[in-house]
């Protein structure tokens, strides 16, 4: 596992690796400027502050390993747990940040079940991945073909298991997740030199329009749903009462009878 961090660190600091940073620093800082609450949790990737822009209170970054030197993390870390057993109760957490952490993750799935435990209903999780389908993604599966016959080198880092966008949708939707937003983006080739990655700045908005769907990374936010909540609503929400009330046909029929009495 130390391997693995130490590759996407590495690899993080080349030209290609600080586009894609660039990209979904961006996308991150948007993202979650709006997203409310009190108790935010970034999972992995100290290097970039995924919670910048949030204005929660409480906003923590949580390690899967202890690194000795925080040289380079752009926030200190809160602690170090395993991310498929967080140290939190559940429904406590409004938001989850989640970096490239699924790729990482010895078992992707149980930690995303970890995620949907600790959210509150409505609580908000973020999700920054690889897209296998993409001109990165073709460059890297070609790389472990030719490192099978003894020669070539990887693209990308070596441990990550990139999650295809339309699979992890389908582990989102089990858990009673609803994808609020979807975005790709990093269409340049895939090129080490950042001389070249400019050159080819043009493919970003073609890609966008023409071919959205194959961004070398994906930027999703989902929502946990829970099946039989109802919201209550603020009490200045409540339907005004009249002022005046119609009086019944009987009661009028009533009052006209009394006077024929009288008379």
């Amino acid at each position: 596992m130390s391997e693995t961090i130490i590759g996407l660190v590495d690899w993080l600091q080349t030209p290609p690796g600080q586009y894609l940073l660039a990209w979904e620093r961006a996308r991150l800082d948007a993202a979650v400027a709006d997203i409310f609450g009190y108790h935010a949790l970034q999972l992995g990737l100290p290097q970039m502050d995924a919670l910048h822009t949030n204005r929660m209170p409480h906003r923590w970054l949580a390690l899967s390993q202890w690194s000795p030197s925080p040289q380079g993390h752009a926030r200190a870390p809160a602690l170090v747990t395993d991310f498929c057993a967080l140290p939190f109760a559940s429904s406590s957490l409004d938001l989850l940040v989640l970096p490239h952490t699924l790729e990482f993750s010895a078992d992707p799935h149980a930690t995303l079940r970890e995620v949907e435990r600790v959210l509150v209903p409505e609580g908000r999780v973020v999700i920054c991945g690889m897209n296998p389908t993409s001109l990165w993604g073709f460059k890297q599966g070609r790389g472990r073909l030719y490192q099978h016959l003894g020669q070539g080198t990887l693209f990308l880092p070596e441990g990550g298991d990139f999650l295809g966008h339309w699979r992890l949708r389908d582990w989102l939707r089990l858990l009673s997740f609803e994808v609020e937003s979807a975005e790709f983006g990093c269409y340049r080739p895939a090129m080490r030199s950042e001389k070249w990655l400019r050159r080819f700045a043009w493919m970003d908005r073609a890609g966008a329009r023409w071919w959205p769907i194959l961004g070398a990374a994906y930027f999703l936010v989902a929502v946990k749903r829970v099946r039989g909540m109802r919201l209550l609503e603020p009490a200045w929400k409540a339907k005004p009462v009249r002022a005046g009330s119609s009086v019944s046909v009987a009661n009028r029929l009533t009052e006209y009878s009394n006077r024929e009495n009288a008379d």
